[in-house]
């Protein structure tokens, strides 16, 4: 071969050659694994308790005197009105005492007429000269005498009249007779309770609530209350009073619900069942299959967006429930995580993420409803 031919020829080569030194070689593709975005929520946790529908307030009936009961005219379970009697005191002790401070007042408006005429005689005598200071004064002091006993005459009807309506009890308040603690011909004494009634303003739910429950957020926890053998009677409460002290028996605590707008259905004394719906704050849920280990501590493997690559993070858990597991701390929203294919992966390894299966609409409503 000729010098020009060779020189193309090594021209040719050294050209190819170049080529070839330029091209990058192919990077191997990442392990194939399943990816979530970490999202933040709040987590609810549901309590259902066991109680009863009581008045929300009640109140006890008592005579204000001491004496016999004639006639107690309601029993337990009877409806009552504001201003009905119910019951009543024999009155003849009231009704003598009334009589006796009629004629009393009768007296004394005659012992102060009399007075009254004697002082005015004295007083045009005096005026003339013709008695002495002292007998003046002396009507005088009669007169005054005479009118403080008719003052109290006066105040003693009132009294004896008084005592005598005291005979007839009854209520000031609309509502439902719960107790009767008295029966006819009984010796009751003033302020001993004779019936208990439950007012018409207002119902409770009141549960036996534990002490662990109490140490959640329960005054802004929401409250579903239904009738134990008819779930579709319910309604909405709040927590309106807590016992301040635990039961000796059962260490448990009172809590009083007050209701809004109950059905007629919810009776007094009828069975509920309360759902107490306590939210924490935000808190991360993640799929049970993106839980590792690094040597004794849960872990996640997060996925760097930029390198495609994984390294492992230490987490808390909170809690474990059905396929997820509640962190308390570790992750912060929007990183990206492994949720399946952990298996065999390692710190830098590059890895390929799978599209995410995110639930459907249906599944979300279905996740987000409220239990019966």
């Amino acid at each position: 071969m000729s010098w020009p031919g060779r020189a193309a020829a090594m021209a040719l080569l050294a050209t190819l050659l170049a080529a070839c030194g330029s091209e990058q070689p192919p990077q191997a593709e990442g392990r194939p694994v399943g990816v979530v975005t970490v999202e933040a929520g709040q987590f609810s946790d549901d309590i259902q308790l066991s109680g009863e529908i009581q008045a929300k307030k009640d109140v006890g009936l008592a005579f204000r005197i001491g004496g016999r009961v004639l006639e107690r005219p309601v029993n337990v379970g009877d409806r009552v009105k504001a201003g009905q009697v119910i019951a009543r005191l024999e009155p003849a002790l009231e009704q003598n005492a009334l009589a006796a401070a009629q004629a009393a007042l009768t007296a004394a408006r005659g012992e102060v007429g009399t007075a009254r005429n004697s002082f005015e005689r004295q007083e045009r005598l005096m005026a003339q000269g013709f008695t002495t200071r002292p007998r003046f004064d002396q009507a005088l002091r009669a007169q005054e005498t005479a009118q403080a006993q008719l003052e109290n005459a006066e105040a003693q009807l009132e009294l004896a009249r008084d005592r005598l309506g005291f005979t007839e009890l009854r209520t000031d308040v609309a509502g439902v007779v719960t107790e009767r603690r008295i029966e006819p011909g009984e010796v009751v004494q003033p302020g001993q309770v004779v019936v208990q009634i439950a007012r018409d303003d207002g119902r409770d739910a009141v549960f036996n609530v534990p002490a662990a429950v109490l140490d959640n957020h329960l005054a802004d926890a929401r409250i579903r209350v239904v009738l134990a053998d008819a779930r579709e009677v319910s309604a909405q409460g709040t927590v309106r009073e807590v016992a301040p002290q635990a039961d000796p028996v059962t260490r448990t605590f009172e809590v009083r619900v007050g209701l809004q707008d109950p059905p007629e259905a919810m009776r007094l004394g009828s069975t509920v069942i309360g759902r107490i719906e306590l939210t924490t704050a935000a808190i991360v849920a993640i799929p049970a299959s993106a839980l590792t280990q690094q040597g004794r501590a849960p872990a996640v493997w997060i996925v760097d967006p930029d390198k495609s690559t994984v390294s492992l993070r230490s987490v808390d858990v909170l809690r474990f429930d059905p396929g997820k597991v509640i962190l308390s701390q570790g992750l912060e929203p929007g990183e990206i995580i492994v949720s399946a294919g952990i298996q065999a992966l390692h710190p830098g390894q590059r890895v390929t993420r799978l599209p995410e299966r995110r639930p459907s609409p249906r599944q979300q409503a279905a996740a987000s409803a409220l239990p019966p």
